[in-house]
């Protein structure tokens, strides 16, 4: 799955995380998707989190040699 958008948040720990993420998603319009790349495991909690309150949509998520990827589509 290809994102509109990808951030690279590899290396950064959660909170700068869904900072970055929220950045990068409302320079989106809605109905696109963000892709999110992450090293931190706890990122599926938190960004997870970020997702429900923001009232975006998880569309799907994989990890893949140590890397997380999260698609996100903006409401």
């Amino acid at each position: 799955m290809n994102g509109n958008k990808v951030v690279d948040t590899k290396g950064l720990s959660c909170a700068m995380i869904v900072v970055k993420a929220k950045k990068a998603i409302d320079e989106l319009p809605p109905g696109q998707i963000l892709e999110i790349e992450t090293t931190d495991q706890g990122a599926k909690n938190d960004l997870t989190a970020w997702i429900n309150v923001s009232g975006h949509e998880l569309v799907d998520y994989k990890e893949e040699n140590g890397v997380w990827k999260f698609w996100v589509k903006r409401k």
